[in-house]
């Protein structure tokens, strides 16, 4: 049909009832108000489609243009030329190095008398606006993943309480194949957000070249056309995989729309089969969750044909980077400054480091397991985490050779010399002890006091030290004169008096 019309249907019908009646074409022109070479130019279509005045009742204006305005020659839909399988060089193009010129060139060597290379690109691009928007960007195999968190929620009860909880649902689609992860946590904080990727890549066994998330809090710091600021143990976990990751642009739809229609079509197969399941904890729901992606994935796309699966296992697998030995471990970042003990606090815990960097600020790397320090790039202690038992954890190699000493004693080691003594004795050194924040801190105290003891009878000692405890005297100094005033006010000992002569506590000088 010619792609201006100058009469509409109502008037092509005017204009065949009035030259029935005898009516000449230029009167018939003037009525309708069209020129006499329109006007007869209607009249001989309506010969040639073999048309007659009245038409029939059931003619529609569809059908009466379609006889009037049809094309000669082949029928409207069919092709000339023979046509390759579009849905196939889809799949092929996507493959690396593939270009549509090379597809052109094999289509000529089956098809000798086929479609030039302009005419064979529109044809080729009509196919594809056929598909659905994700298909119809072109992404090479291996090249992007695209990751995001679905808008809707899956609510999971808890079987004791009965408190409903709503977890997150990650997605995330291959640029080539489209296929699609999903699995449900807890929150869109970055411990969640970064172990996602990681099971994500062990589901695909490979890596892309690219991850594509949106700008997401957990994983872009600041969002921006030219430079994103990307979360630095998102960029870690990046590192580990030898990935890079290129978010979605500001307001640039375009970007993710293959992981929001992946979104949306995730919603609709997982969500909508899952929303008369009750779920009674996180695994349950992902165990469900697997089992509607694996179906998902396996059935054939429409117009292509073919599953997500058989796309993946053909043309994209191949293309991925292979995994690292090991899974990427979810840590997060702080910095420290080294205090005057040379260790850094984590989490009410203490960590030593090398001596030499007291008062310098490191950067600390937390995992469930390990705690880790560094300065100027380099790795300086690495620590077993702790979450009970003594606050500090002291490595012998951190210590200046002055201090390393200290890793004999033990508050066990100075109860078990008080208590040679003396039941108040002993307990005097364990107050002392408990007295201070870390037991470590007593440790001076306890040397000082107990060297102090040496030639003194031990009922005297006994005496003070249930003096001391009587007033709370805990420090040195209070200890050490109480001792040396009732030790000047006491008549002097027998000569068979016994006096303390253990432990071997050796003074101040040992430590310098």
């Amino acid at each position: 049909m010619p792609a201006n019309r100058e009469m509409t249907m109502r008037q092509m019908r005017q204009v065949l009832r009035l030259h029935a009646s005898g009516t000449s074409d230029r009167a018939i022109g003037r009525i309708v108000g069209a020129a006499r070479s329109t006007v007869r130019d209607a009249i001989q279509r309506a010969k040639a489609a073999g048309l007659i005045w009245p038409l029939p009742e059931d003619l529609s204006d569809t059908a009466l243009e379609e006889k009037l305005f049809a094309r000669a020659g082949a029928r409207i839909g069919t092709r000339r030329r023979p046509e390759p399988d579009w849905a196939h060089l889809v799949q092929e193009l996507k493959r690396p190095g593939v270009s549509i010129a090379i597809l052109h060139e094999e289509y000529l060597a089956d098809h000798p008398d086929g479609y030039g290379y302009s005419r064979f690109c529109d044809l080729f691009r009509s196919f594809e606006r056929r598909l659905t928007p994700t298909m119809r960007q072109h992404h090479v195999a291996g090249d992007k993943v695209f990751v995001d968190y679905s808008g809707k929620k899956l609510p999971i009860v808890d079987p004791l309480t009965g408190e409903i909880r709503h977890a997150e649902i990650f997605v995330a689609v291959l640029g080539a194949s489209n296929l699609t992860y999903a699995e449900a946590t807890w929150t869109q904080t970055l411990p969640d957000w970064i172990e996602a990727h990681v099971r994500m890549f062990r589901f695909h066994g490979g890596v892309t070249k690219l991850v594509v998330p949106d700008n997401l809090k957990s994983g872009v710091h600041k969002a921006s056309f030219y430079d994103p600021e990307i979360n630095r143990s998102y960029g870690k976990m990046a590192a580990h995989y030898e990935v890079g990751i290129l978010p979605a642009r500001p307001r640039r739809p375009k970007d993710k729309a293959k992981v929001e229609s992946g979104v949306r079509f995730a919603q609709f197969y997982i969500l909508g089969r899952l929303r008369h399941r009750t779920f009674f904890s996180l695994q349950e729901a992902n165990a469900a969750i697997a089992e509607a992606v694996t179906r998902m994935n396996s059935v054939p796309m429409r117009r292509l044909g073919v599953s997500r699966r058989q796309v993946f296992e053909t043309i994209e697998k191949p293309a991925l980077a292979p995994l690292p030995a090991q899974d990427y471990v979810f840590a997060h970042w702080q910095f420290a400054r080294v205090g005057l003990d040379y260790h850094i606090e984590v989490e009410g815990f203490f960590y030593s480091v090398p001596f030499g960097l007291i008062g310098q600020q490191v950067e600390v790397r937390v995992t469930q397991r390990t705690i880790e320090a560094f300065h100027k790039g380099g790795r300086v202690a690495a620590h077993a985490r702790r979450f009970a038992g003594r606050a500090h954890g002291t490595q012998a190699e951190h210590m200046p050779s002055s201090h390393r000493r200290y890793a004999a004693w033990s508050p066990e080691r100075f109860r078990s010399w008080a208590a040679v003594i003396g039941p108040h004795t002993e307990g005097l050194i364990a107050a002392i002890l408990s007295a201070r924040r870390h037991p470590e801190q007593g440790f001076r105290t306890c040397i000082g006091v107990l060297q102090h003891m040496r030639g003194i009878p031990k009922e005297r000692v006994e005496a003070v030290a249930a003096k001391a405890l009587a007033i709370r005297a805990l420090t040195y100094k209070s200890i050490v004169s109480l001792l040396d005033t009732y030790h000047e006010r006491a008549p002097a000992p027998a000569a068979d008096t016994p006096v303390i002569t253990h432990p071997n506590v050796r003074g101040p000088g040992y430590f310098h």
